[in-house]
């Protein structure tokens, strides 16, 4: 079938580019029009925060919308006169903007609250109270807020802004990220292709698949949730992709063509041999990515969706496009060649590839254990992962939201900056005496530095209670508190009076979220694992090959999560990359992560092994047929990991959103170290000590297993071209 169209691309070449001209031009026209918005709704169904957090948003409406922290501090100290009048003018103004539902201000703070005004006195913070979700108040208004604390600050009062409101607006994904991505992605095509057109064809494939596929993701966005951060996302898996899937089939294109071949054969023995890998490890990526629906968080499913639309397209212009471009390059495309700049293909049994391999294969116990000793090395992080949510302390100090952070820290401790938000359904007043003794317990429990009282809604059916704790939202000790509160102290406290209070607030919700995460991240392992055992399996008439193929993307996947560690964890060499500050791994990075590895990794194992199947069943020699695969796909594999590697780095250091980075880093590292450690030393060694046990498959599983080829004979191959031959002379 991919044969088939590939001839039909190759010879209607006008009326495919013209296709995929208006299909590009239309879907950007019609997210322009019809394109969703994006949300930051992290809502987690049947968490205890979440419990909360409906509680408060039925029988506190004030409460449950988004928050504002105006932290200002005066060297003059908060209650000189004329700061004083200064602020309170200021909050005044506040008052009047939109979507302001109410401000509470250190100068008349309720009764029994905690002052909102440091030992000191030289720093104080207020309370902005919107009546929408974080998410859905506009920029401009929170640009209005800032602007307007701009033009009150003066010499000796500083004004900084805090909260989720906050943090949402300022996420601006700078432009340029992804071309940056791109020139760096040329540069290398160049250098592995040595030519301009050769090294055009797989950016044009690229942007049109991408094109298309983000504007998917707008379109969804009417549907379902869409994170605000999945276009980059989306965005820096395919362009990898498309780059990568491109890459291969230009490459057996050449080696066709340079065999001989004239351009019509040459493109359909591309298809029937890459363009098959390709669309088998497309299908894998996808799958994979699709996985994450299985996590059952909503707002991940726009980035699952998203990401796999994209990468389905980008496939889908490998498969149909790119025959089409080929069309009209023919056999030109080593034109416009850049001098002493990239190479001809090397044939399978010479090269430094093949040379390679063949040393790894003389020694495959001891290289092999070098490798594995390397990759396990930079693992071992990972044992000390923790899960969590980086807070305001962890953005760059040029932001207002670190500037806030940093202030509160100051003049109240860190825990001011994510305060625990307890809700419980009360029978009247005599429930609010149950409460008070409550905060009694609480404010002599370890860890808690301040406490408000009971504070009712107005059918007093219903009462909040704010615990501040000693440490910032992002310390392991806090999310000790939170178990310890809702294990013990709140239990034994309330024992006997049939209330039962809820323990909610930002930093309550990652914990919960980190919980539900480790629940389920074992079934997202394991049927994305178990889908892509069966497809190999069909695929390579093996049960070895796929087993191996987890347990090394396993391994790759685990380095990577092991040098995250490190890094944004333990801070090594955080600054290098822009993060001024250690912090704990974002929680749902891990599943994102195993999914998008996980079919990248499967890609580079299926191009690898696709070409050294085919060279196997042609010379019936194992140790041979890894040689040449390796040496065929040798230089095509480390292009485009490269490609890979410097497209997601430049979203590591063109982002000051943390996540971004940590994604960014991540992926870069696991195909580094699946390119290298992994395809170069690992795969030959393995193999080699496997022998002909590599192609071992049952035979009473031939007959219910079905077949899916990726891999030809020499034989199979020309076969297939005199069938589309006479085909078309009839």
């Amino acid at each position: 079938m991919i044969e088939r169209l590939a001839r039909w691309s190759y010879r209607h070449r006008w009326q495919m580019v013209g296709m995929w001209i208006v299909a590009l031009v239309g879907f950007i026209v019609l997210q322009k029009v019809a394109g969703g918005p994006y949300s930051s709704d992290f809502s987690l169904p049947g968490a205890e925060s979440q419990h909360a957090f409906d509680l408060l948003r039925q029988q506190f409406p004030s409460v449950s919308g988004g928050t504002v922290d105006v932290v200002f501090k005066a060297d003059a100290g908060v209650t000189d006169p004329s700061v004083q009048q200064t602020m309170e003018g200021f909050f005044q103004e506040i008052r009047k903007l939109p979507h302001v539902d109410g401000l509470t201000d250190p100068y008349h703070t309720p009764k029994g609250r905690p002052s909102e005004v440091s030992r000191d006195g030289k720093i104080a913070y207020a309370e902005v109270q919107y009546t929408l979700k974080p998410q859905d108040i506009p920029k401009a208004e929170v640009d209005q807020l800032e602007a307007l604390g701009k033009r009150t600050e003066h010499g000796g009062l500083q004004i900084e802004f805090g909260g989720q409101v906050i943090s949402n607006a300022q996420f601006q994904p700078p432009g340029g990220a992804e071309a940056v991505g791109l020139l760096a992605a040329i540069i290398i095509l160049l250098l592995t292709f040595g030519s301009l057109l050769a090294m055009g064809l797989p950016i044009i494939s690229a942007l049109f698949g991408i094109g298309i596929g983000l504007s998917i993701v707008l379109l969804i966005a009417n549907f379902i949730k869409v994170a605000n951060f999945t276009p980059q996302v989306a965005s820096m898996i395919g362009i990898g992709v498309g780059i990568d899937y491109a890459l291969f089939i230009v490459t057996r294109y050449r080696q066709s063509l340079h065999e001989g071949r004239p351009p019509e054969e040459a493109v359909l023995l591309a298809m029937a041999t890459a363009g098959r890998a390709v669309a088998f490890a497309a299908t894998i990526v996808v799958i994979s990515l699709l996985g994450l629906l299985l996590m059952g968080f909503e707002f991940v499913w726009g980035i699952a969706i998203g990401s796999a639309s994209t990468v389905f397209v980008t496939a889908l212009a490998s498969l149909t496009l790119l025959p089409a471009v080929l069309g009209f390059v023919g056999r030109n495309i080593d034109k416009l060649h850049i001098p002493l700049i990239g190479k001809r293909e090397h044939a399978p049994d010479s090269g430094f590839w093949y040379r390679w391999s063949r040393l790894i294969q003389r020694r495959p116990i001891f290289t092999g254990a070098i490798g594995l000793i390397l990759v396990l090395v930079l693992a071992f992080p990972l044992l000390k992962m923790r899960l969590g949510a980086a807070d305001a302390g962890n953005d760059p100090k040029s932001l207002t939201t670190r500037q806030a952070y940093d202030l509160l820290s100051e003049g109240f401790g860190p825990g001011f900056n994510g305060p625990f938000l307890l809700a419980a359904r009360i029978p009247g007043p005599q429930g609010l005496q149950s409460l008070a003794k409550l905060t009694t317990t609480l404010e002599h429990t370890p860890g808690i530095v301040a406490v408000s009282p009971p504070i009712p809604n107005a059918k007093v059916d219903t009462a909040i209670i704010y615990v501040y704790p000693s440490t910032s939202p992002q310390d392991a000790r806090t999310s000790v508190l939170v178990h310890n509160l809702r294990d013990n102290v709140i239990p034994k406290a309330m024992q006997g009076t049939g209330i039962h209070v809820l323990v909610g607030g930002v930093t309550a919700v990652f914990v919960d979220f980190a919980r539900k995460i480790a629940q389920r991240l074992p079934i997202l392992i394991g049927v994305v694992i178990l889908l892509s055992f069966l497809l190999l399996m069909m695929v390579f008439r093996s049960i070895l090959v796929p087993v191996k193929a987890a347990i090394m993307n396993l391994i790759s996947i685990g380095a990577a999560y092991g040098v995250m560690v490190a890094v944004f964890q333990w801070g090594w060499g955080a600054h290098l990359i822009g993060v001024d500050k250690a912090g704990p791994i974002e929680s749902w990075i891990p599943m994102m992560m195993f999914t998008i590895l996980f079919g990248l990794s499967m890609d580079y194992e299926i191009f690898l092994l696709s070409r050294v199947r085919e060279e196997y069943l042609r010379t019936r020699d194992n140790g041979l047929a890894v040689a040449n695969g390796v040496a065929s796909t040798g230089r095509v594999i480390t292009a485009a990991a490269a490609v890979m590697i410097a497209v997601f780095m430049t979203f590591v250091v063109g982002f000051d959103l943390r996540q971004i980075k940590e994604i960014g880093l991540g992926l870069a590292v696991a195909i580094l170290i699946d390119a290298t450690l992994i395809r170069m030393v690992a795969v030959p060694a393995t193999m080699e000590l496997l022998g002909d046990l590599n192609w071992w498959f049952p035979k009473g599983m031939e007959r219910w297993v079905p077949k899916v080829g990726v891999e030809h004979g020499a034989e199979d191959l020309e076969a297939e071209l005199a069938e589309l031959t006479a085909e078309e002379k009839v």
